[in-house]
């Protein structure tokens, strides 16, 4: 293990296709939501479920283009970065995952 690497736990959080294509799943870590993300092409992210505007749920919004717009007031988030993207500015926490033999690993 590389001494300079930040210790990830990684936790199993199950089968990707319990995450529908451009949907999401939600785990909860202590008080946190973190919603995981798969996009039409089988990529997945992590994102904390709470927009930066008005905390509105990530989760239930429409995966599109590598982003989610948020249902409450269509702000659009970078699934990469947690960025709002255009002219609206705030971000989201974002959280490692990773995928091994179609399992998906969320890193905290």
């Amino acid at each position: 293990m590389n001494a300079n690497a930040t210790s990830v736990t990684w936790t199993a959080i199950g089968p990707l296709t319990d995450i529908p294509r451009q949907g999401a799943r939600c785990v909860k870590n202590g008080a946190m939501t973190i919603a995981i993300f798969r996009t039409s092409d089988d990529r997945v992210f992590a994102l904390e479920d709470k927009c930066p505007h008005k905390n509105g749920p990530l989760s239930q919004g429409i995966v599109h283009d590598g982003c989610v717009t948020c249902p409450l007031h269509n702000w659009v988030i970078s699934l990469e970065t947690g960025s709002a993207q255009g002219a609206d500015e705030g971000q989201t926490a974002t959280f490692p995952i990773k995928l091994e033999g179609g399992t998906v690993f969320l890193g905290l």
